[in-house]
């Protein structure tokens, strides 16, 4: 079974306009334009449940490399192969490894912001918004361990030109889109861009995907990490 519904596990679609919808799980009503086919609608709070464990992985984890701590994260049972959980996960992968490889942040203080910010992008913005939120939780990365405001000047510059890189990976890339494949590159260019601009090296091991089969819509060997 492809892993897209979570009521019935039938593939998803995307709709050019709001409907109201009623939470499979919370009975929640709200207006989405995504779906299944059958009509279940799981709400991005259920869709998510579990996912404030990222928190305490991370706490626990001593490795310089975000690839390693976000593949950990995505083995927990609250991560589905598609899910706003990614936008949580990205950037406190990163921060993590940040941390681990020496740059001076108050760790727990940065995770706990980084999952507030990262719970605010809603699931289906790389169609919606234009803006993948494995992208933007890249440019989360850089702006909370500089501690950016939307005063700011060189740190504001910084958190754009880092969210703007990692969007540029994923249109460069293509769709339809995979979290699996987006969370990767935004990943990649965070790890070169904090070693140029916040002279910071994490490590960054090969990545070989293993979830293609879970993908109904995975593109195989035109993905930088499809295993051939």
């Amino acid at each position: 079974m492809k892993n897209e519904c979570l009521i019935c596990g039938e593939p998803l679609e995307y709709l050019n306009e709001d409907v109201e919808t009623e939470c499979e799980i919370c009975h929640k009503k709200e207006n989405s334009k995504t779906r299944c086919v059958k009509g279940h609608y799981v709400c991005s709070e259920c869709h998510m449940k579990g996912s404030d464990s990222i928190i305490s992985v991370c706490l626990s984890e001593t490795s310089r490399s975000p690839v390693e701590i976000l593949d950990k994260c995505m083995s927990m049972p609250f991560c589905h192969m598609h899910g706003p959980e990614h936008h949580i996960m990205v950037g406190s992968a990163l921060i993590t490894a940040y941390a681990n490889s020496g740059g001076n942040i108050d760790l727990e203080t940065s995770l706990k912001e980084m999952f507030r910010r990262g719970s605010s992008v809603p699931g289906g913005a790389c169609g919606f918004w234009g803006a993948c939120g494995a992208g933007i939780s890249a440019g989360m990365f850089v702006s909370i361990v500089t501690g950016s405001t939307p005063l700011d000047t060189d740190n504001f510059a910084l958190s754009h030109e880092m969210t703007s890189r990692a969007l540029g990976r994923i249109g460069q890339t293509g769709g339809p889109r995979c979290c699996k494949r987006d969370s990767y590159l935004s990943i990649i260019e965070a790890v070169k861009f904090a070693e140029e601009k916040l002279h910071i090296k994490m490590d960054a091991p090969d990545i070989t995907c293993v979830y293609s089969n879970l993908n109904e819509q995975c593109i195989a060997g035109k993905c930088p990490f499809f295993k051939k």
